[in-house]
């Protein structure tokens, strides 16, 4: 077999690699390449950049989110919770439930050095805060030890520094249910030392928070001996309705459960539609760089005719002809891929420290935690989501190169010679 007819003879790589080195006189074509590949290492970098962006964001809400919020709640149809540790007790008892959480929740305004915010007191027993990670590992030091010896509160970090407080200090809490008078209910009103604040990253909880002893919110809230319900954690969050019907049946005819995809519904709903519409809108990129090359191959070979027909009178067969621009083509869509892969892995990797660097050069804050909830930048790549977006890429720059490469294989050498 002839070099000539091999499938990828060295004769067509060198071939193909000096077209795309461009002459004086062929400066235009190699500038049309040069962007083409800057084109498909842009696109293929952006989309794993944002993709990895959209995916550590839903994780570190996610994360967040059910490490205060829990997996399920269990509530009771009308008012308190009665009877809730022997209910508490049952959920236990079920194959793959974690814990289940007396808590009451409640609303209030939160009032301390002509401020005042509205928060959500949250009340539960100190034993069961200390095994809320998320809250306890971030506790000002002494915070667990003055919670569980005198009525006190834990704020969030964020919204104690809006009030100017510390530690030791004290907050008054405002709740609309109060007693009840003859001229109707009173809002209680009440002062509580701060026994320590917490800080768990996510800006609404961090400036929304406040956590009570159990008994104590039963007495501020005045829900008598009841809760507010149960929080339940499971081992697997993704698979909580596997857990419904057996929590269900544990916690009685007069409780309703409530997951967390049910609660957070609209919210990781928009994020999975903003993910997706990102995706496709990101893949145009590529598409669009893809076109690119399509358009320089064309010129390639419309200025190549000459050196076409020589190469076929010297017996290069049409399929070598082909894989000559196959080659240049490709050559192309591979370096910008692999291009657009290192600078996205670096790009993720290094993440926050470029968004620090932005905002500290413009003098903007780039990721607000007000508007993003989530104090750093997150960034969370997925093997397989990456080599997806490698072999959609490549997948169009070699679908990019075929009918140029088909157009020059098709090329009639006699023709081409008359009119040179």
């Amino acid at each position: 077999m002839s070099a000539a007819t091999r499938p990828f003879a060295p004769f067509e790589w060198k071939i193909a690699l000096r077209y795309l080195r461009a002459r004086r006189h062929e400066s235009f074509i190699a500038v049309i390449s040069t962007f083409s590949l800057i084109g498909i290492a842009l696109g293929v970098a952006t989309l794993i950049i944002v993709m990895s962006v959209m995916n550590g964001f839903r994780h570190e809400l996610l994360g967040r989110i059910l490490g205060l919020n829990g997996h399920m709640i269990v509530q009771s149809i009308a008012g308190g919770l009665p009877n809730f540790d022997a209910t508490a007790a049952r959920i236990r008892a079920i194959p793959g439930v974690q814990s289940a959480t007396p808590i009451i929740e409640g609303q209030v305004m939160a009032s301390a050095n002509n401020a005042a915010f509205g928060a959500l007191v949250r009340g539960l027993r100190p034993a069961d805060l200390q095994k809320l990670t998320s809250v306890s590992s971030t506790l000002s030091p002494g915070a667990l030890q003055t919670f569980q010896s005198e009525p006190s509160v834990i704020m969030g970090a964020r919204l104690a520094d809006k009030m100017g407080l510390a530690p030791g200090d004290h907050v008054t809490l405002i709740a609309p249910r109060g007693a009840y008078t003859p001229f109707g209910t009173t809002p209680r009103v009440k002062s509580y030392p701060i026994a320590g604040t917490f800080r768990i990253g996510m800006s609404e909880y961090d400036q929304t928070f406040i956590f009570m002893p159990l008994d104590e919110a039963q007495l501020f809230f005045n829900m008598g001996t009841t809760a507010g319900g149960i929080e339940i954690m499971v081992t697997s969050a993704d698979a909580v309705n596997q857990w419904r019907v057996p929590v269900e049946r544990a916690a009685g005819d007069f409780a309703r459960v409530t997951d967390w995809q049910q609660m957070n519904s609209s919210l990781f709903g928009a994020l999975q539609v903003e993910r997706n519409v990102m995706f496709l809108i990101l893949m145009l990129i590529i598409l669009v760089a893809a076109l690119n090359v399509i358009s320089g191959l064309i010129m390639l070979v419309k200025d190549k005719n000459h050196d076409i027909a020589i190469l076929r009178t010297m017996g290069a067969t049409p399929g070598a002809v082909m894989r000559v621009f196959f080659i240049a083509g490709a050559s192309i869509g591979l370096f910008g891929t692999l291009g657009g892969l290192l600078l996205g892995v670096v790009f993720c990797d290094n993440i926050e420290s470029i968004r620090q660097f932005l905002s500290s050069l413009t003098g903007t804050e780039l990721f607000s935690p007000e508007i993003y909830f989530l104090s750093k930048m997150p960034a969370e790549m997925d093997t397989g989501e990456v080599l997806s977006v490698a072999g959609m890429s490549l997948a169009l720059s070699f679908l990019a190169t075929l009918y140029p490469s088909w157009r020059a294989a098709r090329l009639d050498p006699v023709e081409a010679l008359r009119y040179e």
